[in-house]
């Protein structure tokens, strides 16, 4: 493993819990933004692979819900997470960058309160 490598998992191993979300959150929102570019530009396959990802991080940010712990909020989220997921598959399959864009802005919204919360 290189020092970059090194720093990098360290760096990722030790963020709080709150900071790792608002990451996922940004990686999410950074796959989404692609997958609009390469959808414009007719590039489907990449799209696709853009889309998986964000999906994947949708879907990891709802496996690690604390549903015991964070009872209606958690619920909500779940709800939330579910809602994207479908949204950026139907995106994909009709090609509609506006889906994508609808996902983003919730994203956004959500991502904006973990920053406020980890400071």
């Amino acid at each position: 493993m290189n020092g970059v490598s090194a720093y990098q998992e360290t760096s990722v191993t030790t963020e709080s819990k709150g900071r790792l979300i608002v990451m996922l959150y940004d990686g999410a929102i950074k796959f989404m933004r692609l997958a609009i570019k390469d959808m414009e530009a007719r590039d489907d396959e990449s799209k696709a692979r853009y889309i998986n990802r964000a999906q994947d991080i949708i879907n990891e940010l709802n496996t690690i819900l604390d549903m015991e712990a964070g009872g209606e909020i958690s619920a909500n989220l779940r709800k939330l997470y579910l809602f994207m997921s479908r949204r950026l598959s139907e995106a994909n399959t009709k090609r509609d960058p506006q889906l994508i864009r609808e996902v983003i802005t919730l994203m956004e919204e959500l991502n904006k309160s973990w920053r406020a919360i980890t400071g």
